[in-house]
């Protein structure tokens, strides 16, 4: 299972948009779009979550993809560092 990054979503993109775009290339096991935890709005990111060689079709595909009239940036998700999450407490 890879976890896949999903950049310059348009605002008004929805999970399943995402779950039925990306499914072209496989099953999607879940999907988790990102929003402002203080206002609720889209923050135009998101993860999916798919098995390996579906998520290598899908991230070969989709990347430089234009979806909403923007194009979308995607790739393997990488885990935050440590510093990365310590620089969210300043």
């Amino acid at each position: 299972m890879k976890k896949i990054y999903i950049g310059n979503l348009p605002f008004t993109a929805t999970e399943t948009e995402i779950q039925e775009l990306f499914g072209q290339y496989g099953a999607v096991q879940s999907v988790n779009l990102i929003s402002d935890r203080e206002t609720g709005r889209p923050r135009g990111f998101g993860f999916l979550e798919m098995d390996d060689s579906a998520a290598d079709a899908a991230i070969g595909a989709l990347d430089g993809h234009e979806f909403g009239g923007r194009t979308l940036r995607v790739n393997e998700a990488r885990e935050r560092s440590r510093s990365d999450r310590d620089r969210r407490s300043w």
